[in-house]
């Protein structure tokens, strides 16, 4: 017997819809690079991922709705009014859903004037039911009509992860309905989130069992005489209109005019390609690391004339020029720990390689690398300093990286791979790392050394001939300053504070670890006494039991396992049982436990006693720099728990103290200079506490004394908002105020600072003419979408060209201020140290008796790191610890 062909059908838009509000609080933890939220496309992938393998599909069609009118609003033009507006963190989304459709090579379809119901129930309907089964997949029980022997409807019943299989014996079980009887049910009780009327007062309970009595709506109005004088009866009849115009509204279309047929929907594979290139854009690390790329990358494989090179085992001065390019080849990102494998440099005429371990032996070798006057060119400056230091050379000289021009060129090339660095500038002679060493943890030197030899010449040539070209068009972009002036001298500063690295008190976070596996040993006694017994406190099962059935706490959601005991649930359940606050507590703090002191432990040096983490200068596209391997800039400091960690941060000298200095809300001082508001640049020059005046004029206050604390956090909330181009579905999660409350707070705030509603309209305008905008030092974010005619799109690239100027250029006060902090303190002979650089504040270690100066210098440097219109305010303090100095 032939094997049946399985069509899979997606209900897109109400999918997609599903996955934007399927994890709980991802609106702030998923979002790229670009600043796109990207949480609704992940739960989508997810979904996808799991029903292809699960279901195996031969034929597969994602289906979407065409717009907010269809035929049934000719008939009914209240259809689906009332629905709350979509919040633009997930519509700026949907553009981008296609793309991943088509990196899983998966086709989409909409009609206009017709749902993806209509579409997904015609072909349902039309397919040869002996030789195709049919998988409906959708967040709307609606399309559980289209239920029958070959067709199964599965309905999310919790994000888009758990599924509720729809087949005419279970509805028959669930409902005593066929899959027919689901219009009639819909005629009679309506459907308040699609705005079908039905019949007043008649809900799912009462419809049930009219039609278990009578079949159909059809069926209850030609018995209608019969029934008894009721209130319901009298609401049966005058609704009678109503209730058939209600299941005409709920009954999908099985014979909408379509323009694909099964056979366009044939299911042919993954475009990996494609896949690579949505997964880079999105930041998805983890789908891109599961992605099998082999035969790709053989299939893409560019035929690449040979490099001349000479592979040096005797070195002679000839090999070294004035002017050449250097790259040292190591295969871990983290060049504090990674061994050297291969070394490469060029004279102006020739490529030469050599054995890390002879070549960095040699003393002409380590005279070039030291020799300022010699002009290198490399590929990641800081990298390649730190690690020559880490074998005992200096290098002096760079005076062009490859990474970091290509990065202030586009903010969006941040690829760590020269290949893909050199593809972005047209040079296509460079192989990629995956293809020489492998992937992930297969990395290995290729056996043949003649391979390696190769891709380092490759890399060698690229830097020679990208070097040109980057210096070229960063002059045409004007942006020869930013580079030369800011990135490259401070990749040098950065290099530094990394190889330098601050010392953590190992003891002080065993003593935190005991600390707190005795608070953790506490709360848990205390929920096991709460409780009335013992259980694992880890275990949403048995916590959901103990909850919800022994102690009768409401059950907000339900899973197929159990119940739910998320987050978003426990804090909705706070304030009716101690249990839920303890529980709480006790899940932050076991996290802070096991991700930042046990953390932070397995990357103290053990020789040095410290950590020394990594600024990746080319990540953001604002500027901002990160920090990894360990993350700094994440230790979590709303917990007075989390605060504590950097009481293990200690200066490395006896005698010594921990100085910081933080910038004071310079992202709205920023905005105050460019914007050029009135208001705001008064409450900045008179010394105002900003967020109190905004809560003064955006709530009609006199005074500032009669400013509540309540004012206060929601003007900063709006304050921070605008700054971040926050939407009013955005504003109403921080403040948890409904979204039209939120958009009168955004529409106030505007009202009373007209500068900066200007510059908002101003710069987008702008925007849409360059195509970009531009920092106060002319670093530049392309924004490809700021004239897309997809409303979407254009409106994130909008919210991005309003919000950028001000954030880019807060990144570049401080990193104007790291340089210039740099230079004083070797000119002032100081022993002070800068450590480290966290968000809008700088780090330091310095012996007491320098301290007095620092608190002079510092502010000096920092406030007056560039003129603005109005004053930059630094925060200065000391202690024996980070904690300390805070």
């Amino acid at each position: 017997m032939t094997k049946k062909n399985k069509l899979l059908l997606i209900d897109g838009s109400s999918i997609a819809f599903r996955a934007f509000y399927a994890i709980p609080g991802s609106l702030d933890r998923f979002v790229n690079k670009n600043g796109l939220h990207t949480n609704a496309l992940f739960s989508f992938h997810r979904m996808l991922e799991n029903e292809m393998s699960k279901e195996e599909p031969t034929h597969v069609l994602v289906a979407f709705d065409a717009g907010k009118t269809t035929f049934r609003h000719e008939f009914y033009k209240e259809y689906k009014d009332g629905r709350s507006k979509t919040p633009g963190e997930f519509k700026e989304q949907m553009p981008y859903l296609r793309d991943l459709l088509v990196g899983f090579g998966i086709p989409h379809y909409e009609l206009d004037n017709y749902e993806a119901d209509d579409i997904i129930g015609t072909l349902a309907t039309q397919v040869d039911p002996n030789e195709y089964d049919v998988v409906v997949v959708s967040g709307d029980r609606d399309l559980t009509q289209l239920a029958k022997e070959n067709v199964r409807v599965d309905i999310t019943i919790k994000g888009v992860s758990e599924i509720e299989e729809n087949t005419p014996a279970y509805l028959m079980e669930k409902y005593g309905l066929t899959p027919n009887q689901i219009i009639d049910m819909k005629g009679l009780a309506g459907d308040s989130s699609d705005n079908i009327p039905g019949v007043t007062n008649i809900g799912e309970k009462t419809a049930l069992k009219l039609l278990h009595e009578f079949g159909s709506v059809e069926g209850v109005y030609e018995n209608i005489e019969d029934m008894k004088k009721s209130k319901r009866k009298e609401n049966l009849i005058n609704d009678k209109e109503q209730a058939f115009l209600s299941k005409r509204l709920a009954t999908i279309d099985v014979e909408a005019p379509l323009e694909v047929t099964v056979d366009d929907l044939v299911y042919k594979g993954k475009d990996v390609g494609k896949l690579i290139e949505f997964y880079k854009e999105m930041d998805f690390k983890s789908f891109l690391s599961k992605l099998d790329t082999k035969a790709y990358d053989e299939e893409n494989q560019i035929e690449k004339a040979e490099i001349l090179f000479e592979v040096v085992t005797e070195v002679k001065p000839e090999m070294f020029g004035k002017e050449g390019a250097l790259y040292v080849e190591m295969l871990s990102d983290n060049y504090h720990t990674a061994d050297i494998v291969g070394v490469t440099w060029t004279n102006g005429e020739k490529i030469y390689m050599a054995e890390p371990d002879f070549i960095l032996a040699e003393p002409l070798f380590a005279e070039w690398l030291k020799d300022e006057s010699i002009v290198k060119h490399v590929f990641d400056a800081k990298r390649t300093v730190v690690a020559m230091k880490r074998y005992g050379n200096e290098v002096n000289g760079i005076q062009f990286d490859v990474l970091l021009a290509s990065y202030i060129l586009n903010t969006n090339d941040n690829s760590k791979d020269l290949s893909e660095v050199a593809m972005e500038h047209d040079y296509y002679e460079v192989d990629s790392d995956e293809s020489v060493y492998g992937k992930g943890a297969k990395i290995a030197i290729p056996e043949d050394p003649a391979v390696l030899y190769q891709h380092l010449a490759r890399k060698a040539k690229a830097i020679e001939v990208l070097s040109k070209h980057l210096k070229t068009d960063l002059e045409k972009s004007e942006q020869s300053d930013l580079f030369f002036s800011m990135e490259l001298p401070l990749s040098m500063v950065l290099a530094k504070m990394e190889m330098t690295g601050v010392k953590v008190n190992a003891n002080r976070l065993l003593e935190m670890k005991s600390e707190f596996a005795t608070r953790l040993t506490e709360i848990e006694a205390r929920i096991y006494e709460e409780a009335g017994e013992t259980f694992n406190i880890n275990s949403p099962k048995q916590l959901g039991v103990i909850l919800f059935e022994k102690m009768g706490l409401p059950a907000i959601k339900k899973t197929k396992t159990g119940y739910s005991t998320a987050v978003d649930v426990l804090e909705q359940l706070r304030e009716q049982a101690p249990i839920v606050d303890d529980i709480l507590q006790y899940r932050q703090i076991a996290k802070i436990q096991s991700t930042y002191v046990e953390g932070l432990l397995k990357v103290v040096h053990n020789a040095t006693g410290k950590v020394h983490t990594r600024y990746v200068q080319t990540l953001t596209q604002t500027g901002r720099l990160s920090s990894v391997d360990p993350n700094l800039q994440n230790i979590p400091i709303r917990l007075e728990e989390g605060r504590k960690i950097r009481q293990a941060f200690v200066p490395s000298h006896e005698g010594w103290k921990m100085f910081a200095s933080d910038y004071s809300q310079i992202e709205l001082r920023v905005l105050a200079d460019i914007s050029n508001d009135t208001h705001l640049k008064e409450a900045f020059l008179e010394g105002q506490d900003i967020h109190s005046s905004t809560a003064m004029r955006v709530f009609g206050i006199e005074k500032a004394e009669d400013v509540t604390g309540n004012m206060r956090r929601q003007a900063k909330a709006v304050n921070f908002g605008i700054v971040y181009g926050i939407s009013d579905y955005g504003l109403s999660q921080n403040l948890g105020i409904t979204r039209k409350e939120a958009q009168q707070f955004i529409d106030t705030y505007f009202d009373k600072y007209p500068g900066v509603k200007q510059y908002m309209e101003d710069i987008v305008r702008e925007a849409k003419d360059k195509g970009y905008v531009e920092t106060l030092f002319h670093r530049r974010r392309y924004l490809k979408d700021i004239n897309s005619r997809n409303f979407n799109l254009r409106s994130f690239a909008e919210r991005t060209a309003m919000n950028t100027p001000i954030q880019g250029s807060a990144a570049d006060i401080i990193k104007v201020a790291m340089i210039e902090m740099d230079k004083r303190l070797k000119a002032e002979n100081l022993k002070a140290t800068m450590l480290l650089q966290v968000h809008d504040e700088l780090i330091f270690e310095a012996p007491m008796e320098e301290i007095p100066i620092l608190e002079k210098l510092v502010p000096e440097v920092m406030e007056h790191a560039v003129k603005l219109q109005v004053p930059l305010k630094v925060d200065s303090n000391y202690g024996d610890s980070w904690y300390d100095a805070k």
